[in-house]
């Protein structure tokens, strides 16, 4: 389904009611004949979605100019002394306060030992970052991502907000999209139907 064909579903979406603040706009897939009890049907992915929704909170596990690099690009760093001397309790607000985590491929060890059982179950554990690497690329990518994961047949991504373009909204739709129809057995044959809506909104149907 291409962008164009979800302008029109973004545009009645957006018609309803104004809240009083900028509420998300999501999209909802429904499977259907899929056997999420089988791993090989369960989608799990990160979608890099055309247009950025919001600013992340992501931290770098970083020193030295790798550290300046990625203070340079607007992310938080970490020290990786910290970890050394970081309770449970102080481990599990880090995990917390951030969306992602970027690390230096020679701390990864130190994280996973320190921190692996707290990042592994939420799924964020740091991605590598290569000393070959600019820190910006990997920090632009991550701010555009759309985790999508089907733990029921229902799945709910956000792919925009209110104050944003239609037209910018349907194409984060249709990547979304995309990304699912390619993972399903059948492709399209195991969607029922689709939807859309603001957070407090009605639901517009889109198929």
């Amino acid at each position: 389904m291409e962008a164009e064909e979800l302008v029109g579903a973004v545009e009645k979406v957006l018609s309803s009611q104004e809240r009083g603040f900028v509420e998300g706009v999501d999209l909802c897939i429904n499977l259907k004949n899929v056997d999420l009890k089988q791993p090989k049907n369960r989608i799990n992915v990160d979608v890099v979605l055309p247009k950025q929704i919001r600013e992340p909170e992501i931290g770098v596990f970083a020193s030295g100019e790798v550290a300046l690099k990625a203070k340079e690009a607007g992310a938080d760093v970490i020290d990786p002394e910290e970890l050394k001397r970081m309770d449970k309790k102080k481990a599990r607000a880090l995990v917390q306060k951030y969306d992602y985590f970027v690390a230096d491929t020679s701390l990864m060890a130190l994280i996973g030992k320190s921190l692996g059982t707290i990042l592994g179950p939420r799924g964020k554990m740091p991605q590598p970052l290569p000393p070959s690497v600019d820190p910006v690329q990997i920090l632009a990518r991550l701010s555009k991502i759309a985790k999508v994961k089907s733990k029921t047949t229902t799945i709910w991504v956000n792919v925009g907000r209110r104050d944003m373009d239609a037209r910018d909204i349907a194409e984060n739709a249709a990547a979304v999209l995309k990304a699912v129809e390619s993972r399903l057995e059948r492709g399209w044959q195991n969607v029922a139907s689709i939807y859309m809506k603001t957070t407090m909104g009605p639901t517009v149907k889109v198929v």
